[in-house]
């Protein structure tokens, strides 16, 4: 049936578009764009129809959703720093059937998540950035997963991320590629300090912590990651609690995964936060590696962990 092709952890800071921009910042963030550029290549290599963006700017309160409309277009302004993005046009198709698919199968392995294939809901930037570098001639579809979830336990992001993976493979006729769209460590340059921190992450810890982090994924140290994810994701500060990332790791299988990341742009800091575009390889995984939904975070990752 269908194929998972390709996983990837992303940036989508909103200087990449801030450096597209005549002033101080023109060019500084080439590199995470011409990255960004390699993943999409990449994905028209291996015949990729839809992008599945996990976006840790899409905010949710209860349940997982996905906007699967069949069609997105407008010019966006971002709430949180206007005078980052402003008045950006976009475009980008939709895949409603994927969609529905990809909520379906959540479902059956309980997750709770709606598809949202009829709605004026826009996509938020941390889809529309990456589109933007990465589909910028309207050859990919894309379909929007929030994860920054405010109420969610991190090892049902990874059933979720898994469950996924299965709709592609058993029940899909296409090519996927799943984008974890969001930072390491995302402590933002205290207000009035941003200037200084414009290329920096915030703290000497937390760098050493998101260091250490790219060298496990370099080496394949994931059942290590995988235990300590909870914990790096709140003292370091992770974006979106690093939803986007449980995802990610529950599509290759968790603690399981046996591949080893490639960086595809090396580790930038970015107004305090510190970013990277890094390519998983997706390999074979046994289909029962993820658990039923436990009682709590805690308990779903010891189980997820003893696999």
């Amino acid at each position: 049936m269908g194929k998972l092709a390709l996983a990837a952890k992303i940036t989508h800071v909103p200087s990449l578009y801030l450096s597209e921009l005549d002033g101080p910042r023109k060019g500084s963030r080439q590199a995470a764009i011409d990255g960004l550029k390699e993943i999409g290549r990449r994905c028209r290599e291996l015949d990729v129809d839809t992008f599945v963006v996990f976006d840790t700017h899409w905010l949710v309160n209860a349940s997982y959703h996905l906007n699967c409309a069949p069609h997105f277009k407008g010019v966006y302004t971002s709430n949180e720093l206007p005078h980052f993005i402003s008045n950006m046009p976009y475009e980008i198709p939709g895949n409603p059937r994927l969609g529905r698919l990809l909520a379906q199968a959540c479902n059956e392995w309980a997750v709770e998540t709606l598809a949202h294939d009829a709605t004026t809901l826009g996509p938020e930037y941390g889809t529309l950035v990456p589109m933007r570098y990465m589909n910028d001639d309207l050859h990919f579809k894309a379909i929007c997963v929030s994860a920054l979830c405010t109420s969610h336990y991190l090892n049902d992001s990874a059933r979720l991320g898994w469950a996924m993976r299965r709709a592609v493979e058993d029940h899909y006729d296409g090519n996927v590629a799943f984008l974890a769209s969001g930072s390491l460590s995302h402590r933002f340059a205290q207000n009035g300090l941003a200037p200084q921190y414009a290329d920096r992450t915030w703290s000497p810890l937390l760098q050493r912590m998101d260091h250490d982090v790219v060298r496990m994924w370099e080496n394949g140290e994931w059942a290590d990651f995988c235990t300590m994810l909870p914990e790096y994701s709140t003292k370091g500060h992770g974006e979106g609690f690093m939803h986007d990332t449980a995802m990610l790791m529950g599509a290759l299988g968790w603690s399981a995964y046996d591949g080893k990341a490639e960086v595809i742009t090396p580790y930038f800091g970015s107004s305090g936060t510190g970013q990277i575009n890094a390519v998983l390889p997706v390999t074979p995984q046994d289909g029962h590696a993820i658990p039923k939904a436990q009682a709590s975070s805690a308990e779903g990752f010891q189980a997820v962990s003893r696999l």
